[in-house]
């Protein structure tokens, strides 16, 4: 009866609830789907608290002189009531009946569905997942696609003939457009922020795979990099003092003031090294058989979470397009997959990989829920980023920057203003504190290199067709993202990032602060693995499904193929990067066997001379080998032009045969220093001479490959 009223048809009947204890409550199948639906945040945020608990301890631990063992051990008992705390308040909540209608979202179902190429009802508009208006959407596009192209093409010869200006200009006009998209989209939509995405059991057990393989893989891929022995180097003596160097470890005994450029605020080496410690294992393998596999683990659920929350749709291929770019995207020394398992276990690697994500994730979820446990979580990861790097205190302000610029364009200063603060207090104030109190800060001596916009682009976001998908997902990402928040913070992100590659602001920037040598890390604020993942969820206005599957499909195909074909794989020894048929530390063999063999010999008193490699790699095998050099770039914190510096450059180049020094010059340098032991290759024939003319005696002899002999000062 078309003209009956709706209220008066009365609805059908309801059966009422099984009696009995299990009413309400999800069944066994229901709680194991439920469980593993929720095990990525599970895991990725206890991680959060749990480190960020041991950063404040460690930060403590200064005030109250505690051995880093201790400090750890306190932390285990923190973590363990914190656990239980937790785990009782579970319980009891699973004892009070859940709500009728509850049991479905308890059991892990989405309450936006994921499924590939389907409307949710998150994304209502085939355009994009903004609802942006379509005549301006066109030229937004067009201007993004512009600064792609020709930012991709600088620095080929195709692109020789382009001024960087025009990359720039086009790259303001597609950030601004985006910002202004968004935010009228925002406006235009529902005061209530839509719900927020929950994953399927099945969803989440394809990450859980995803990041064990690449935990697996982590324990075969090595790349040698110098600033080991800087991060390893100080983990390993943590490991063997149980102690805190608050001053240079490497050059001295703890005794000459630390770098500038290094201050002990992060707390990840004494993290790994208290580890060792208390295990009774090596420092390294601490790190390079125990963390790195658990960071790799937390990085790639990061990276899904932030993919799945962004995504309004096909979030299961986006992630896996953002893992392949990491994969298949490295050799340049700055690029993101190079910080990936590479590098994963310094600090600033797993800034990059794991928090930054993570805090894009965070203040998604702080600014659509306003939650108490959002904004604990941003300012939890807020004090792990300060136990990671010291560089979180230059990128968290730019990307929460970029967050409360877009959440002040639409009205919400309050939460911009109070998510701001929690998001930078900490790592700003530890840098601060450690100036005022711990002394030896001053980085007046640190490297000056700088890179304009035009090479900042070049070494993160690269040059050609992976430096085209790269500006793609810069300028176009915010067109693509789930609508309201993520939309508005990708634009957010986009925008700073365009008025930073805009050709002197990065010059004024450093003048303003001193960070200079840093500012190339600009590109990190972006989410760029997930904005890249995002490009094969475009959808096209067409009334079949399976169309408008298939683009997403084809689109994730041409960038894998792109990036396998005019990329440097991870793997790669142009990423400088050994595979290995079994786990192995991230060192080369041969200079790592050298290294244990000179510290296993019964040694005069004094520092050892060796070539550079082999002194770099000393430090990472033992505590207990002072070394002439550990590393020459780090000379330049202790002026270049003073002995201390002239003469550990002569020696080491003697060393390596680079130079052949005059004996008065050797000698006299010897003597300043107290070297003790001078090792050399056997085809090092001048140094080998040289150690015999000035008194030192032959004792030990290393056969090949790598043949070599050591000398000491008699008596």
């Amino acid at each position: 009866m078309p003209n009956a009223d709706p209220v008066a048809v009365a609805p059908p009947p309801v059966a009422p609830p099984p009696a009995g204890p299990a009413a309400g409550r999800p069944q066994p199948a229901h709680r194991l789907r439920s469980a593993l639906a929720a095990a990525p945040a599970v895991v990725t945020d206890a991680a959060v608290l749990g480190f960020a608990l041991w950063t404040v301890l460690y930060h403590a631990s200064f005030l109250f002189g505690l051995r880093p063992s201790v400090t750890f051990l306190i932390w285990l008992v923190g973590c363990a009531l914190i656990t239980a705390v937790v785990a009782v308040r579970a319980l009891r909540r699973a004892r009070v009946p859940a709500p009728a209608g509850a049991a479905a979202d308890a059991a892990g179902a989405p309450t936006t569905p994921d499924a590939a190429g389907a409307p949710t009802t998150s994304d209502p508009v085939p355009a994009g997942g903004t609802g942006q208006p379509r005549r301006w959407l066109l030229p937004v596009v067009a201007a993004g696609v512009v600064a792609a192209v020709t930012a991709g093409l600088a620095g080929t010869p195709a692109g020789d003939v382009l001024s960087w200006w025009v990359p720039a200009a086009a790259g303001a006009v597609a950030g601004i457009g985006a910002m202004l998209l968004t935010r009228r989209a925002w406006r235009a939509d529902d005061a209530a922020p839509p719900a927020s995405p929950v994953p399927t059991a099945l969803q989440s057990g394809y990450a859980l795979l995803i990041s064990v393989g690449v935990a697996i893989s982590s324990l075969y891929l090595a790349r040698n990099t110098p600033d080991d022995v800087y991060y390893v180097g100080k983990t390993v003596w943590v490991a063997d003092r149980d102690l805190v160097p608050t001053n240079d470890f490497l050059f001295t005994e703890n005794v000459a003031p630390a770098m500038g450029s290094l201050p002990p605020t992060p707390s990840i080496e004494v993290f790994d090294g208290a580890l060792a410690h208390v295990l009774g294992i090596h420092g390294a393998s601490a790190t390079w058989y125990l963390a790195l596999p658990v960071m790799a683990v937390l990085a790639v659920l990061a990276l899904w979470r932030l993919t799945h929350r962004w995504a309004p749709r096909r979030p299961v291929l986006a992630f896996s397009v953002a893992v392949t770019y990491l994969y298949l995207v490295a050799g340049s020394d700055a690029a993101l997959g190079t910080f990936h398992l590479p590098r994963l276990y310094e600090g600033k690697g797993m800034f990059v990989s794991a928090v930054i994500p993570l805090m894009w994730l965070y203040l998604t979820e702080w600014f659509d829920t306003r939650s108490r446990r959002s904004l604990l979580l941003v300012f939890a990861l807020s004090v792990t980023a300060a136990g990671l790097t010291t560089t979180s205190a230059i990128i968290l302000p730019m990307l929460v920057g970029a967050a409360g610029l877009a959440m002040l364009l639409v009205g919400r200063w309050k939460d911009a203003v109070v998510g701001g603060l929690a998001a930078v207090a900490y790592p700003v104030g530890a840098i601060v504190v450690s100036r005022l109190v711990l002394g030896g800060m001053d980085a007046a001596g640190a490297d000056d290199a700088f890179f304009d916009a035009e090479y900042t682009y070049r070494r993160t976001l690269l040059v050609g067709i992976v430096g085209v998908i790269s500006g793609l997902a810069l300028w176009c990402g915010p067109l693509l993202a789930r609508r309201r928040t993520p939309a508005l913070l990708a634009a957010g992100a986009a925008l700073v990032m365009s008025v930073l590659l805009v050709p002197g602001v990065l010059e004024t920037l450093g003048a303003l602060t001193g960070i200079s040598v840093v500012l190339w890390r600009v590109p990190w604020l972006l989410a760029l693995p997930t904005l890249i993942g995002l490009l094969c969820t475009v959808r096209v206005p067409s009334p079949s499904r399976l169309l408008r599957g298939a683009v997403g499909g084809l689109v994730a195909a041409a960038m894998v193929t792109s990036f396998a074909v005019w990329a440097t794989p991870m793997w790669s020894k142009d990423s400088w990067v050994e595979t290995h048929t079994r786990p192995t530390w991230k060192l080369p063999q041969q200079r790592q066997e050298i290294a244990f063999w000179i510290s296993r010999q019964d040694r005069p008193a004094g520092l050892v001379l060796a070539p550079s490699t082999i002194m770099r790699t000393s430090l990472i095998v033992t505590s207990r080998v002072r070394v002439v050099l550990p590393r020459d770039f780090y000379l330049v914190e202790y002026d270049l032009n003073s002995d201390f510096a002239k003469d550990r450059l002569l020696l080491a180049h003697f060393a390596d045969g680079r130079e052949k020094p005059a004996r008065d010059q050797v000698d006299a340098a010897v003597d300043r220093l107290g070297v003790g032991t001078i090792c050399v290759y056997n085809g090092n024939r001048y140094a080998r001479d040289m150690a015999v003319e000035l008194g030192f005696k032959e004792f030990a002899t290393r056969p090949g490959p790598g043949a070599t002999t050591c000398y000491g000062r008699a008596g």
